[in-house]
């Protein structure tokens, strides 16, 4: 079991291999490896949300489980004048996201190694909170990041969350709901829904 993507250390040989991607009118270079997320595509869900997420330009972000980066290196395109910090369990997802950063010339992030929110500053506060959260992890680890991130959002800050309908999109929507002052179904297709909570 520890070859999961959501392990701190993945136990799997190393498979790199590297893509082209366009989201949000910007064509991204990613590599990729064994032992991450969606290893051989964007997966249809980041995609939807990276299509749905409304960044402001100066905005704080933070990327919950950023994998080798898609979503949160696109949302440092969008947040030009703002700073994006990306955070995995997930150690070679980490190191991925970082050289991608790198290759795409996206110097507006940091891509930290953090169980869950243990690797922030507890005073830290985010406008955004962007996550595809690990369904495979368990609901206790997914409502976890929903919960605890509201700690780390300003007042009238948003999380926005994409889920699967059969991974548990309506108890992740009533948790939202008994956290956040507002959540909105921003968004749907093919099984997929996008949340946005609002503190």
């Amino acid at each position: 079991m520890t070859d999961h993507y959501y392990t701190n250390n993945p136990n799997i040989p190393h498979d790199e291999m590297e893509f082209s991607f366009q989201l949000r009118g910007f064509t991204l270079r990613f590599i990729t490896d064994a032992g991450v997320f969606s290893r051989d595509r964007i997966d249809f869900g980041s995609v939807l949300l990276i299509e749905t997420m409304q960044i402001p330009k100066a905005a704080n972000v933070l990327d919950v489980g950023c994998g080798y980066g898609p979503i949160g290196l696109t949302a440092a395109k969008l947040a030009e004048q703002g700073k994006v910090t990306m955070i995995d369990v997930n150690e070679r997802a980490v190191a991925l996201a970082r050289r991608n950063a790198e290759r795409n010339g996206i110097a507006n992030v940091k891509v930290l190694t953090s169980d869950l929110y243990s690797g922030l500053d507890d005073m830290e506060k985010f406008d955004v909170i962007l996550t595809n959260p690990p369904i495979r992890a368990g609901k206790e680890i997914v409502h976890r990041i929903f919960t605890e991130g509201y700690q780390f959002l300003v007042d009238g800050g948003e999380m926005w969350v994409v889920i699967q309908k059969k991974q548990g999109a309506p108890s992740a929507l009533k948790k939202l709901q008994e956290i956040y002052r507002e959540v909105e179904e921003v968004e749907r297709s093919k099984g997929y829904f996008i949340y946005r909570a609002i503190k």
